[in-house]
């Protein structure tokens, strides 16, 4: 029996599902912030980064056991540990499902966070799911991806630094580009996605996330607008390493100083090179080239 199946149930009654946000992009596009404001909603609890979808799926699929194997890899997973949700009432979840659903299963472990901050609806934020989102689709019907993007020249300044990620403008300007087409490819199966672009999100803010609450059929709320005033304390707002924190700015108000930085802190040579792998797509969504130090 297919561990893919559309209709859950739990205990004999059917779950409604609606749809359910998963935020991807290339890192450093400013998947952060708009899983920030959007988690600041009332009725909207955004989990921290997982990752383990496709793992826990191939596993699964390989299994003769998928539900133990499921539990298994899900509760021994040190993502899943830091979002604080009990392991036992999730075996309850998973055990009442009937047939065994990865979806289902896949969906209470959402329910279980959402309900442990209050709220009735649950959504996702891992930037990487960017390349795995038909194989979410097939799990999770109610799945709406939104692919925040932001100009591949800002995004090259903000990880060449980082212990992830490439680590030259070069290699930086290649990344970004296979990593868009990707999304743009798989966005042609896909059920429900939307593309907005960091740099809309930071200076043209109520409107882009209003159109996002839209996308979401999620009831436009300003709270929204005031994350920085509600992150403290959520698991995810922070991942620190060796290098220090990343996400030093949830707790202030959108930076438009964040935007364009490539005008000032980009070489010539490197903003040259960059536009000549990736101009086609800087263009396609609207970013100018050829600008750089006054330029």
């Amino acid at each position: 029996m297919s561990i893919f199946r559309l209709i859950t149930k739990i205990e004999g009654a059917d779950i409604e599902i609606v749809p359910s946000p998963f935020i991807v992009g290339v890192p450093r596009s400013g998947t952060t912030l708009l899983r920030a404001m959007l988690d600041a909603h009332p009725d909207l609890a955004v989990a921290p980064e997982t990752h383990y979808i496709p793992e826990i799926v191939r596993a699964c699929e390989q299994s003769a056991t998928p539900r133990a194997t499921f539990l298994e890899a899900l509760l021994s997973n040190q993502r899943w540990q830091k979002q604080r949700v009990s392991g036992e009432l999730l075996r309850h979840r998973v055990k009442g499902l009937g047939a065994f659903d990865l979806g289902g299963a896949f969906r209470q472990s959402y329910m279980l966070y959402a309900e442990r901050y209050g709220k009735p609806r649950w959504g996702e934020k891992t930037p990487s799911y960017l390349l795995h989102m038909g194989l979410i689709q097939r799990l999770l019907p109610e799945a709406h991806f939104i692919h925040i993007i932001r100009d591949g020249r800002d995004v090259a300044l903000s990880i060449k630094d980082l212990w992830f990620g490439p680590n030259t403008v070069e290699e930086a300007a290649e990344w970004w580009v296979n990593r868009i087409r990707s999304a743009q490819r798989q966005s042609k199966g896909l059920a429900n996605y939307m593309e907005i672009r960091y740099e809309d999100l930071v200076l043209d803010t109520e409107p882009t996330v209003r159109a996002v609450c839209d996308f979401l059929a999620l009831p436009y709320d300003s709270a929204v607008l005031n994350y920085h005033e509600k992150s403290a304390g959520r698991p995810g707002k922070e991942e620190p390493r060796a290098g220090g924190p990343i996400h030093t700015l949830l707790a202030q108000p959108p930076q438009p100083s964040r935007t364009c930085r490539w005008k000032t802190e980009m070489g010539v040579a490197a903003r040259e090179y960059f536009e000549s792998v990736a101009g086609e797509v800087l263009q396609e969504f609207g970013y100018e080239i050829g600008a750089a130090h006054g330029r």
